[in-house]
């Protein structure tokens, strides 16, 4: 992955190969565009992997909004590449926070809808039990 200071791959420059806790380490104050030769790789809105995430996959994002639909950060400031580490995946969806409400499980497949799972068109908790 290679990210640029400012947006339209411009400015500083920095190539990464391993995760990255703080973009401050490579002399940058943020990122504006982002080209993954290979991934996919996450994305933090804070340093140490907190905050908001987002999934980046082979491509080009040439500012913030690509990446991002976001209205309340326009700031990336770790990045780790995504390990897939099973070839079985399990997760549960929850209606509510703290996981509760309407539980959904999802098992090695894509859901393209929720409501065509009978699920409503929200997801406020997730628990990952198998898979990435």
């Amino acid at each position: 992955i290679t990210i640029y200071e400012l947006e339209n791959f411009q400015g500083k420059r920095c190539e990464l190969t391993e995760e990255l806790p703080n973009i401050t380490e490579k002399e940058m104050e943020k990122v504006g565009s982002i080209q993954v030769e290979s991934g996919p790789w996450l994305g933090f809105e804070r340093q140490a992997y907190a905050g908001e995430q987002f999934v980046l996959e082979k491509g080009d994002y040439p500012r913030w909004d690509s990446w991002s639909n976001s209205h309340s950060s326009d700031s990336l400031m770790s990045l780790r590449p995504l390990q897939i580490d099973s070839a079985d995946h399990k997760i549960h969806l929850f209606e509510n926070v703290g996981y509760t409400g309407r539980k959904m499980e999802i098992v090695d497949d894509d859901v393209p809808s929720l409501w065509a799972h009978g699920f409503q068109d929200r997801v406020a908790s997730v628990k990952a039990l198998n898979g990435t």
